[in-house]
């Protein structure tokens, strides 16, 4: 999402001492039984692995709704559980901001407009696009962040299962660090990246088993919605329970944002640039077994992240009723304990097992999807294409297997790094302004401007990151600009990120050559690929699988699911 970008999460820290979960030998049961299943299917998966292809691509041979499910459950890591809903724990129903705006469009447009491009055009990865678009500077500077970026935040889930591990069960941080990085190095090494989708579709289906019980018995313990709604109200005033209430320009809000800020910052920006170029979440899409599939993957993700908000949020809005002083020096909880609270007060034992196994679940997904994404760039991008180049198949694929193996031990490393920030959600989100947002203005420009020169790709990604880099690190950090909260930061530096890619690109594009129109066929929105252009498979016309029916269908029931919050 991965683990996902939501820039409003309050900081994960060590939770609260006494919310040590009282688990017997049911709990513990359940969670041996779901690790023995994960590997399990990392056996049952290398079975399928003979070329790279079967390695990094799972052979772009699975169907949508495996593809789709995995793509929202990558996305889902248990830094978004708890983080979202500590986030409506301390601001209320602004939460679904990040949802039906700071997610659904952007997943329809990759969807509908991108995802021919990259499908198309055969390519491995998101970096390998901007190759044959651009030139081999912006492939090496693009592979090179983004396995950096993977790897920090891979190190954030790994950070994060630990204390809550520690917290709940007892575990010291680093045997849950080294277990869970074990477990996910095992499953992905055996069976690449079909193993990764296989068990991300098990955890999809594990989070929700965790996540349904805890809200429904919370709505239960505070007089269902009305009397939440009624109790929240009196406690926190209308805007708690409203999505726009305070957010008019010149008002004071806790988000430090306003609807513009809002819209443009994270339902644009950040938002499109965490969708549709995060290779984390395309990986999953370029698995599809056909260009129809690989559309209809974040297409049918969509649905399902549309009222996964439900299962985050009214957690989060009953431990504010529960705990009425939750995150204030009055109370011994803070806002991430929403949902480890919740566990402890209503869970009985055995669901209690499947809460604290979906919580795993949850974890493990965010960091194989980032390790997995790693692995594939590295290995294609960067090593087979710059280092050592001409071997046959079996090399890569067994250099793919050593490449995660390291990957993993330096996500353990980068967990620990993780752990001296005080607020790593505001830190995950800063790197994904850092290396997303500018990316993204590189893709929708290349994408969109057949002007756009080869030398265009390199500088605007590195104008892009630097000014996001520097509006953050000197201008609001040294007090230049006055920004009330690191939310509110990070949305102008992506925006800043956005603005500056955009003005060079046009700049040097102005000054440098661009590519011919044979060199762009299938690469500019336009133009038309051989790969863009193959037959449906039987059963894709249907007229329940077209895209575009699938794609507005989320549009219109994410804009109608505003209706009652916003009033």
């Amino acid at each position: 999402m991965p683990i996902p970008m939501y820039p409003a999460h309050p900081a994960v820290v060590p939770l609260a001492a006494e919310l040590r979960l009282p688990t017997n030998w049911l709990d513990y049961t359940i969670l041996g039984i779901y690790f023995v299943v994960v590997l399990g299917i990392g056996f049952a998966a290398r079975r399928s692995v003979k070329t790279t292809l079967d390695f990094f691509l799972s052979g772009r041979s699975l169907p949508a709704w495996i593809t789709g499910l995995a793509f929202v459950s990558a996305n889902l890591a248990a830094t978004e559980i708890l983080g979202m809903a500590a986030n409506s724990a301390q601001y209320g129903a602004y939460t679904v901001h990040w949802y039906w705006i700071g997610a659904i469009p952007a997943m329809v447009f990759l969807g509908l407009v991108m995802m021919p491009f990259y499908y198309g055009s055969k390519v491995r990865s998101v970096p390998e696009f901007l190759l044959m678009r651009f030139d081999k500077g912006a492939h090496l500077l693009s592979s090179a962040l983004f396995a950096f970026a993977a790897i920090l935040i891979s190190g954030v889930n790994l950070y994060a299962l630990a204390i809550v591990v520690e917290a709940l069960l007892g575990w010291p941080q680093w045997v849950a660090i080294v277990v869970a990085g074990f477990f996910v190095l095992a499953y992905i090494t055996l069976g690449g990246l079909s193993s990764a989708i296989y068990n991300e579709v098990l955890q999809f289906f594990v989070i929700l088993a965790a996540l349904i019980p805890l809200t429904l018995l919370g709505l239960k313990k505070v007089g269902g919605w009305g009397g939440l709604t009624d109790k929240l109200t009196a406690a926190h005033g209308d805007n708690f329970v409203t999505a726009w209430g305070g957010t008019g320009i010149g008002s004071d809000n806790p988000l430090g944002a306003n609807w513009l800020t809002i819209v443009l910052g994270l339902g644009f920006v950040l938002s499109f640039g965490y969708w549709t170029t995060n290779f984390a979440e395309v990986q999953r899409a370029l698995s599809a077994r056909n260009l129809s599939a690989a559309q209809r993957t974040p297409l049918i993700a969509a649905y399902p992240k549309i009222f996964i908000v439900f299962l985050v949020m009214i957690p989060g809005l009953v431990a504010a009723v529960l705990v009425p002083r939750i995150g204030t020096a009055d109370s011994d909880l803070q806002y991430n304990d929403a949902i480890p609270y919740l566990m402890e007060q209503l869970l009985p034992n055995g669901v209690l097992g499947i809460a604290v196994t979906g919580l795993l679940a949850a974890f493990m997904a965010g960091m194989a999807a980032n390790v997995s994404s790693f692995n594939t760039v590295f290995t294609n991008d960067i090593w087979a294409r710059y280092v050592v180049l001409g071997r046959e198949d079996a090399y890569y694929v067994r250099f793919g297997r050593l490449i995660t193996a390291i990957g993993v031990v330096a996500s353990i490393g980068t967990a620990f790094l993780a752990s001296s920030f005080s607020n790593i959600m505001s830190y995950l989100q800063t790197l994904f302004s850092f290396f997303n947002v500018p990316m993204f203005v590189v893709f929708i420009v290349g994408m969109f401007w057949k002007r756009a020169s080869k030398k265009s790709g390199f500088w605007g990604l590195l104008a892009g990151t630097t000014a996001a880099m520097v509006n953050y690190f000197v201008f609001y950090k040294q007090g230049v600009i006055g920004i009330p909260t690191d939310q509110g930061a990070n949305f102008v530096s992506a925006i800043a990120g956005f603005a500056a890619g955009a003005v060079v690109m046009f700049a040097v594009s102005l000054f440098t050559a661009p590519k011919s129109a044979e060199e762009l066929e299938g690469l500019v929105y336009g133009t038309v690929s051989p790969g863009m252009a193959e037959p449906a498979a039987e059963g894709d016309d249907a007229w329940y699988r077209r895209p575009a029916l699938l794609g507005w269908g989320a549009i219109v029931l994410a804009a109608a699911c505003y209706i009652p919050f916003s009033f």
